[in-house]
């Protein structure tokens, strides 16, 4: 870790985002497999939740925060994969979820049984089912409300995303002592960085929209101080969903996120790719994007596990890319606002447009991230059916097949990657 605070090596580092499930099976398996990512040249692997969790948002609603899923391996097994990948030059980050946890987790099963459970200031309730008027609904095809009914006390809970994960209450600080227990665990593991998953929604607030308020910057400064203090060269990745401007707030003065992702840049470069040159919005966006703390950096991506949001473009823009790439709406999410689907899909499934796209990506000046199987061009599953999680369609099993195939043909994509990344070093 010294190492890597010394040189900064993520300001410009080549990320690769995975499930352990979909790409190997368990965590010996990917242990098996880590000269895959040698070859491909990546620095830092960021494993996707692979913590205890009964899966209903496929991981980030967790149970335990320092455990391991019984059929990924064991505690042991994750600080094995930690330590192979160290000795590869590979970096580890994994995701910190804050703002909510399991409706299954131990502190909420405790606060939903009374009203004075000691664990009941650790989440957020209401008798009526009101409060937090302004803040976002995140999932509306999942409730129609961020407030659920509590059998048990007759009351309300808040979750901004699935009904099954309830908001932890960030204003009382014991949640702050308690998360900070879990970093100073998975450190121990052997973790190197952090990603803060849906770091904008921490901390609601009556009166405000509870997105980005200056609570939940308070927040991520006392974890930033606490992980510079005690692990100097541990990171911190934001997940900020919003322009370029609204994204930088998130550095701070240099004193909260080493890294943010950059979604308005996403958006501008798949519009190029995919309609035709935007070279003069896109140069904006490239200029502003160098406008940050000389501490942080940006890290640029093309697609993610998540639906495809594309409204940091304009009304028009965005209408126009979403009928391209989703006309029938096959893949809708988010009452068909978004769509869900893998970057080969979106791009026509065709190759040139692929090479276009990480050529854009990987001459950035920036830390970039690929997400697992692009690389290989996969494909969408099947849409799932109504009511299900269409973002599963992003989230199958990596196809080694296609894999080894492509790893023994210089020409392929996979190659075309690996060379786009070798440049950069």
């Amino acid at each position: 870790m010294e190492a890597a605070q010394s040189n900064h090596w993520w300001q410009k580092g080549n990320f690769y985002s995975l499930y352990i499930n979909a790409f190997a099976g368990d965590i010996p398996t990917l242990i098996d497999r880590l000269d895959y990512f040698s070859i491909l040249g990546i620095d830092c692997l960021h494993i996707l939740p692979h913590y205890p969790s009964p899966l209903h948002d496929d991981g980030y609603d967790i149970t335990d925060h320092t455990g391991v899923r019984p059929e990924l391996g064991t505690v042991a097994d994750f600080t094995a994969l930690c330590t192979a990948a160290h000795g590869r030059g590979i970096q580890i980050m994994v995701d910190l979820v804050l703002n909510h946890v399991s409706s299954e987790h131990p502190w909420f099963i405790e606060a939903r049984q009374s009203k004075n459970n000691p664990k009941r200031d650790f989440f957020l309730w209401s008798e009526n089912g009101e409060g937090f008027d302004g803040a976002p609904n995140v999932f509306p095809d999942f409730k129609s409300s961020n407030w659920l009914p509590n059998q048990a006390t007759g009351d309300f809970y808040y979750a901004t995303f699935k009904p099954s994960q309830p908001d932890l209450n960030w204003s009382n600080p014991a949640v702050l002592d308690a998360m900070l227990e879990v970093v100073d665990a998975l450190i121990a593991q052997g973790a190197d960085g952090f990603r803060l998953d849906a770091i904008m929604n921490l901390v609601e607030k009556e009166g405000t929209n509870s997105v980005g308020i200056p609570e939940t910057h308070a927040r991520i400064k006392d974890l930033r101080t606490y992980l510079d203090t005690h692990y100097p060269g541990v990171i911190i990745l934001g997940e900020i969903i919003g322009t370029t401007a609204e994204s930088k707030v998130y550095f701070g003065q240099g004193n909260e996120c080493n890294l943010a992702y950059n979604f308005e840049l996403m958006n501008e470069i798949l519009y190029a790719v995919r309609l035709g040159s935007r070279a003069d919005r896109l140069r904006a966006v490239l200029e502003s994007v160098k406008k940050i703390p000389k501490n942080s950096a940006w890290l640029a991506f093309l697609r993610n596990h998540d639906s495809l949001s594309l409204h940091l473009l304009d009304p028009a823009r965005q209408a126009k890319l979403l009928h391209t790439f989703d006309p029938d709406g096959l893949y809708a999410f988010s009452k068909s606002t978004e769509t869900a689907q893998r970057l080969f899909s979106l791009l026509g499934k065709d190759e040139a447009l692929m090479r276009e796209a990480f050529t854009m990506l990987y001459s950035l000046p920036t830390a970039t991230v690929l997400y697992y199987g692009d690389e290989i061009g996969m494909k969408n599953t099947a849409p799932v059916e109504p009511g299900g999680d269409m973002r599963r369609v992003v989230r199958a099993e990596f196809d080694w097949e296609e894999a080894n195939r492509q790893m023994a043909d210089s020409d392929s994509l996979f190659h075309f990657v690996r060379k786009c990344i070798s440049k950069r070093t």
